[in-house]
């Protein structure tokens, strides 16, 4: 899925020409550190549900279980449409165990030091949305493409 020579952009999204975009906005080199350390808190919207039904993808839908206003909880993939409108809560669970996962299931190791979003045409909203660029909110300072950004901003006030 990845060309050569170009990198992803740091807003989860997995395209090259996005007129528009934040002005700080670096390459992303794709080493997973966000999905390995946020990933597993992946909340997905009402509508991110609804997509995946009308889209068939249980797949993707079984790694979520959502708490009904009853208190009751439901496997995503055991959900109908007319369901959205009663959740109160959303979160990611092993289909298997019912357990939080350590990592998303989503993220894809595709060499040593690279790795893909298995489900990037249909990942959730906040994925889509995911800016860890901005200090106090998501950033953390782990992020290579970051630090390349945080010293170049430090050599543009020198």
């Amino acid at each position: 899925m990845a060309r050569k020579g170009k990198g992803y952009p740091l807003t989860g999204r997995l395209t090259e020409d996005m007129p528009g975009e934040d002005e700080h906005e670096q390459t992303c080199e794709q080493c997973g550190l966000c999905c390995k350390i946020f990933g597993d808190r992946i909340a997905p919207t009402a509508m991110n549900l609804f997509l995946w039904m009308e889209a068939g993808r249980s797949d993707i839908l079984c790694h979520f279980s959502a708490c009904l206003n009853d208190g009751s909880w439901i496997n995503c993939a055991d959900l109908l449409p007319e369901d959205l409108g009663n959740m109160m809560a959303v979160e990611m669970k092993d289909p298997i165990t019912g357990e939080y996962p350590p990592v998303c299931p989503f993220l894809h190791r595709v060499s040593k030091k690279k790795y893909v979003c298995r489900i990037h045409n249909m990942k959730p909203e906040m994925c889509c949305h995911y800016q860890p660029w901005i200090w106090g909110e998501t950033y953390f300072n782990r992020c290579k493409a970051l630090e390349r950004l945080h010293r170049g901003s430090h050599r543009l006030l020198e």
